[in-house]
């Protein structure tokens, strides 16, 4: 095992990111990134640190030889108990292979989510306003027809992408280490889609962002003092608020999905063997949680028939699930 390996691997096995190491040893994640990857080699001085902060000898780090004998007597975390499973590169790359087919099922079926009270909403105010000759029992049967074939669909990709994600779910939740050069090929593909990361990211904010002026244009149009043109104007930007945010969710999740597949391999960020051990602490939580948001929103929306204002509860449900986790969180640190 070469130096690049060892690195990764006692990194690792102290749960620790890539900067987390740097702030220890007074260098910039950069450096550390370097080491790791081979593409460069530490100083001495900076050898003996990382062999003090890993509890190693310089012996081991230096000496390809030298196996895990040459750890000093305090053993560290997970050394003890079973082998780590290892990562190929072939079980890397498709890896990969599984979370960009990922990231274009869940998105379109979020996408599709998202679009489904559109028809329901202008059928409704078009039938209350006079602007569309149907019954109220056929406007309400027309909108949901495709509401719930749209939320079928979606729920159809999801449980596909589950399912066909079984294989790798040892990757989320459990520690692992990587085959000699598959942390160097990650790096360098996520290095090559850094610039597409931010571009989406960028993009799918100021869509969400821009989602609102559809609402403001409304409001500004003359004629707003006639009711019925009024009420079907505001269903006509809400729905235009919906396809904007569609697409801006869209886009935020295809980079997120695409980007997190590295984050995975690398484990670092929410999958470093820190955040494993937190989420395996909190699953039945978040499971409860997320269940009943689902049952809340469903139950609200079909009873009260508000879906313009109903899809309110999940970015409120994603604050308070981060408020949910921090809580959670301290009072693990206070037992």
């Amino acid at each position: 095992m070469i130096l690049a390996d060892k690195i990764i691997e006692l990194r690792k096995k102290n749960g620790w990111s890539q900067e987390e190491l740097a702030e220890k040893l007074e260098v910039s994640r950069q450096a550390v990134s370097k080491w790791e990857s081979a593409q460069s080699v530490p100083d001495m001085n900076r050898v003996l640190l990382l062999s003090k902060v890993f509890g190693v000898s310089t012996d081991y780090l230096l000496k390809d030889e030298l196996g895990e004998e040459a750890v000093r007597s305090d053993p560290l975390p997970e050394e003890a108990g079973e082998p780590l499973r290892r990562v190929t590169m072939a079980e890397a790359q498709d890896y990969l292979k599984y979370r960009e087919k990922n990231a274009r099922r869940i998105p379109l079926g979020v996408l599709m989510c998202i679009l489904s009270p559109v028809a329901l909403i202008l059928l409704g105010v078009g039938q209350e306003t006079g602007r569309i000759a149907l019954t109220e029992q056929q406007a309400t049967g027309l909108g949901l027809l495709p509401l719930l074939l749209l939320v079928g669909g979606a729920v159809a990709l999801f449980v596909f992408s589950g399912l066909s994600g079984k294989p790798y779910e040892y990757l989320d939740q459990e520690n692992f280490e990587t085959e000699y050069g598959v942390t160097g090929f990650v790096k360098e593909k996520r290095e090559q889609e850094r610039g597409a990361f931010i571009a989406q990211i960028v993009a799918g904010v100021a869509l969400c962002v821009l989602s609102a002026v559809p609402i403001f244009v409304a409001m500004l149009l003359p004629g707003g003092e006639d009711a019925a043109v009024s009420d079907f104007r505001y269903a006509v930007a809400v729905a235009a608020l919906l396809c904007l945010v569609a697409a801006g969710v869209w886009l935020i999740v295809r980079a997120s999905i695409r980007w997190g597949g590295y984050a995975v391999l690398l484990e670092e960020g929410e999958y470093s063997r820190v955040s494993k051990e937190e989420a395996r602490r909190n699953r039945t939580v978040v499971t409860v949680y997320w269940s009943l948001v689902t049952a809340g929103y469903l139950a609200y929306s079909f009873i009260t028939m508000d879906w313009q204002r109903s899809w309110i509860v999940w970015p409120v449900a994603g604050v308070l699930y981060g408020m949910v986790m921090a809580v959670m969180a301290a009072l693990h640190k206070k037992q």
